[in-house]
């Protein structure tokens, strides 16, 4: 089938491995609302195409995604009045719905396997949206960063549902809290990353583990027994917006991907409660769990 062209990204399909490049070099490859577009449709295009077993993705130049783009200032995060289409589509009910949690959640729900392949920086949304990816493969020379609370702001793209199940809340919470960039080897150390390469050997490492898989198994096995193992396609098994508020979880209700100027819970969605940084989202609850919105 013709493959898609995108604004921000380069797409290529070889020998049965699609690979997904963030494609602003200058920018760090920094995330926009039509980056966010081209990445869904982007995953659209490989759940659609029976030649591609695995996915990569990466990043052009020297950075993989340096977060958010924030070149437009104050206007970055005034989705009130932002004529942005994307942005005006991801509003329900009057409540902004976070760019980066509709990515994640489409990554979450690919058909293929997906790899990601660090090659530099990743701050903001640009490691959260690795979070929902099965693998992460790391040049030595990337560095990480949950940095919200530097920029006063939550944690997005259902980070606080998906990142205490890969390195648990202590780290989790370290982590998002300091807001402090660290290297590889802690990536690596704490389990965020699979492995690390240098940089030269990433993406044919990366190539190599995904051929493995293609190789080596069928593509109804990749989804229909490897997939439950995440969580996924088990009948009932929770989602990042359909964990409910309990005293007794780490997880709190839905959804978890709205934002807005209102006071939102980016986790549990709850408008008008008194929340903090990680008010029924990375620690304990403080939500009953009979309290709707």
């Amino acid at each position: 089938m013709p493959h898609p062209t995108f604004e921000t990204l380069l797409y290529s399909v070889e020998d049965g491995i699609a690979t997904i490049t963030l494609n602003r070099p200058d920018r760090l490859n920094a995330f926009t609302s039509r980056m966010m577009t081209d990445m869904i449709a982007a995953f659209d295009a490989t759940d659609a195409d029976d030649a591609v077993g695995a996915v990569i993705v990466t990043g052009a130049g020297r950075g993989f995604c340096a977060g958010a783009d924030l070149s437009a200032g104050g206007a970055t995060f005034d989705y009130a009045s932002s004529a942005d289409p994307a942005r005006i589509e991801a509003r329900v009910q009057g409540v902004q719905r976070d760019g980066g949690g509709r990515l994640t959640l489409r990554i979450y729900d690919s058909l293929k396997p997906v790899i990601a392949a660090v090659n530099g920086p990743a701050v903001g949304v640009g490691v959260t949206m690795q979070l929902a990816m099965d693998f992460r493969m790391a040049s030595t020379a990337a560095r990480f960063g949950f940095v919200f609370a530097r920029r006063g702001i939550n944690p997005e793209a259902a980070s606080s549902w998906f990142l205490p199940k890969l390195v648990g809340v202590q780290t989790a919470l370290e982590w998002c809290y300091t807001g402090r960039v660290f290297p590889a080897q802690e990536a690596f150390d704490k389990g965020l990353v699979r492995s690390l390469h240098e940089p030269e050997a990433l993406l044919a490492d990366a190539r190599a583990l995904a051929r493995e898989i293609i190789d080596n198994t069928a593509p109804v096995s990749r989804w229909r027994l490897t997939r439950p193992t995440a969580g996924r396609s088990r009948p009932g098994a929770p989602r990042p917006t359909r964990a409910k508020a309990s005293p007794r979880s780490w997880r709190s209700g839905r959804p978890c991907t709205r934002t807005g100027s209102r006071r939102i819970c980016p986790i549990s969605g709850r408008i008008g409660a008194r929340v903090t940084l990680f008010d029924g989202c990375l620690k304990r609850s403080r939500h009953r769990p009979s309290r709707d919105n």
